[in-house]
């Protein structure tokens, strides 16, 4: 999951070498924690959250097609 998350990370943002995406567990399983470049944090979330949204519903399908449960954080 973290590498889908990246890549969609990194084609979204003007500065790709800038994404880093951090994965951790809690008790809601895997949390993922995107870090984007300051300029880009807007590409990122999307107009309204739109793009944050897309993002996060790409990966519950993926990571409920492998029997996870995967939450993507966005941090400033």
């Amino acid at each position: 999951m973290r590498e889908l998350v990246e890549f969609l990370a990194r084609e979204l943002v003007d500065d790709p070498d800038s994404v880093s995406v951090t994965e951790s567990t809690d008790q809601r399983g895997v949390l993922l924690t995107v870090r984007v470049a300051p300029d880009d944090m807007g590409k990122v979330i999307g107009r309204g959250g739109r793009t944050a949204k897309a993002i996060r519903s790409v990966v519950r399908v993926a990571a409920t097609r492998q029997g996870v449960s995967v939450h993507v954080d966005i941090a400033d």
